[in-house]
């Protein structure tokens, strides 16, 4: 489309003027044909700034999700396609269709903003437009389905440490799969899975992960506010969407491609905050328990102590832990 022709240019220039007879000489257009490309993307939410006799330039503090800006800086250009929707139901819902449908591993499906937000146990996942990122990735690993639950130690590292790189700030990972920062969580994880039934195999895994950039205008809802926070607050870093979706879905996919390495497990242990704490046990329909969190096993599972003195494995379910 023109306007993302007119997009990369300006792109290659950045703070810099680039002037409307230039475009349309590289991009073989009229200057009208031009000007009405500009119009386009600052309706998108470009900043664009247009002066007379210097011509337009592409301001650093824009921050408009798109797939060629992801792609931009993509490190897995050839396995990943992003494909990047203002608003959606659900990045996990649309991606499972297009699973259903044989769309291949790499497919990605990024939002601004959901509709529809899904979490764990059934829970919605609050995911307004202009202060999150929600994207999912599509996995055909070859493994067993006890196993498939390892992509999510893989997302939640690979969220946890992005977020870091990107924001200078600490994250750290509260088991099983939520991603912290400032004793507040920034970040959700929902891993779901397709199986084939003749081969008893995983045949699909979606991976679907939601980060708190900003704090949204009015604060986070009252039901949340106590555990919500947002990564990015009080930073300006340029193009953070598109760098942000990038940086996490090459992590997922490096780490996805060998979820039984010990170089995936020091990276989630090195950021796991629940051993060593005092913690309850949530199990939907029982009484929380009380415990200490001693160690992760190597298959990513809790080793806690309860009140009585005896050990238990926890390989699922929820914690809580008091800051």
């Amino acid at each position: 489309m023109t306007k993302e022709k007119v997009l990369r240019i300006l792109r290659e220039h950045p703070d810099a003027f680039v002037s409307g007879a230039s475009l349309a000489d590289r991009l073989q257009l009229s200057r009208t044909a031009v000007w009405k490309a500009i119009r386009q993307l600052k309706a998108d939410g470009y900043e664009i700034e247009a002066v007379t006799n210097q011509g337009y330039r592409l301001l650093s503090g824009s921050d408009v999700l798109s797939a060629e800006g992801i792609t931009r800086y993509l490190k897995h250009k050839e396995e990943i396609a992003p494909r990047v929707f203002p608003t959606l139901t659900s990045t996990n819902t649309v991606l499972k269709s297009l699973a259903a449908e044989d769309a291949p591993a790499g497919t990605a499906v990024l939002a601004a903003g959901q509709t529809a937000g899904r979490g764990r146990l059934g829970r919605s996942f609050w995911s307004p437009s202009a202060s999150g990122l929600y994207l999912s990735l599509l996995l055909r690993p070859d493994l067993a389905p006890a196993d498939a639950p390892r992509l999510t130690s893989c997302a939640a590292v690979a969220a946890a440490e992005a977020v870091a790189e990107l924001s200078g700030r600490e994250t750290g990972i509260k088991w099983v799969n939520d991603v912290y920062m400032d004793g507040k969580k920034i970040c959700g994880i929902l891993t779901e899975a397709g199986m084939d039934l003749e081969s008893g195999q995983v045949s699909y895994v979606v991976v679907g992960i939601g980060i708190n950039l900003r704090t949204p205008v009015g604060g986070f809802p009252e039901e949340i506010r106590h555990v919500a926070g947002a990564a990015f607050d009080g930073l300006s870093v340029p193009d953070l969407r598109n760098r942000l979706a990038a940086r996490v879905l090459d992590k997922l996919a490096d780490y996805g491609a060998d979820p039984f390495s010990d170089q995936l497990f020091e990276a989630y242990r090195k950021r796991s905050f629940a051993p060593g704490k005092r913690i309850t046990i949530l199990v939907p329909g029982k009484e929380p328990v009380q415990a200490e969190a001693l160690y992760l096993n190597r298959d990513y599972s809790l080793q806690v102590r309860l009140d009585d003195g005896s050990e238990q494995k926890l390989a699922s379910g929820e914690v809580s832990i008091r800051f």
